[in-house]
Parts: structure tokens; C-alpha cells; sequence
């Protein structure tokens, strides 16, 4: 009755179908039987166990943003370091492909060694 071309995708769709359900019902059976108590203290804004003290408006420094910034950098560094370092051996193995492979790893290290030392001359890693 199904094509061979969709076979292998039959299962997913039963299974996506049975968990879409499920969340379904879970969620209509927490509003039909949860208990619904509103009072205005529950309805304060509440954050990191402190209560707000300030407009939720307020400015933020640029430390936090640098800092922040610094965070994603050397995050996506990892992201893209590991899988090249999983591959070396096989790239090591090709003789036309290594060079390539080894001069664009060392190029983006290079760019965010630059990249850190530029943060690091701007006062990036100076707590207060």
C-alpha cells in the first residue's frame, strides 16, 4: 500500500505522531484536573531568587555584552575544533586535502588568537 520510497519513514511518523499525542494529552489533563490557585504575589516577576529591585528596563554594561560576545567566540571555537581534530588522521591520509585542511585550522586559530588578544588589550578580562 506504501510506496518503497517512504517505507523507512513510516516508523518516524508513527512514532512522531504517538509523541505529539501524548504531549497532547498530558497537557489538556494538567489544565482539565491541575489546580489553578492566581494570586498576586505568585504573579510578581521573580528572577534568579531575587526579587526585582530595579525597572526591568535598566541598562546593562558593556562588559556584560563583551563578556557575552567572548562566551560565543570561543564556544564556536570548540564546536569547530573537535570535529576537525576527530578527522585529522583521515586528513592526513589524503595528500592533497592535508595542507588545505591543516592551513585553514591554523588560520582560524590565528584569527581568534587576534580576536583574544584583541579583547584582552581592551580590558575584556578585567573583572571589577
Amino acid at each position: 500500500m506504501i510506496s518503497d520510497v517512504y517505507q523507512p519513514y513510516v516508523a518516524v511518523i508513527v512514532v512522531s505522531i504517538i509523541v505529539i499525542g501524548l504531549a497532547a494529552i498530558i497537557l489538556l489533563l494538567n489544565r482539565m484536573l491541575g489546580p489553578r490557585r492566581p494570586t498576586n504575589i505568585k504573579a510578581i516577576a521573580y528572577e534568579s531568587g531575587v526579587d526585582p529591585a530595579d525597572s526591568p528596563r535598566h541598562r546593562f554594561s558593556v562588559k556584560f555584552y563583551m563578556t557575552a560576545i567572548l562566551f560565543l567566540v570561543f564556544d564556536l571555537e570548540v564546536v569547530f575544533i573537535y570535529p576537525w581534530a576527530s578527522k585529522y588522521k583521515e586528513f592526513l591520509a589524503d595528500d592533497v586535502f592535508a595542507p588545505i585542511a591543516l592551513g585553514g585550522m591554523v588560520l582560524f586559530v590565528v584569527v581568534l588568537g587576534l580576536g583574544l588578544l584583541y579583547e584582552w588589550k581592551r580590558g575584556a578580562m578585567e573583572w571589577e
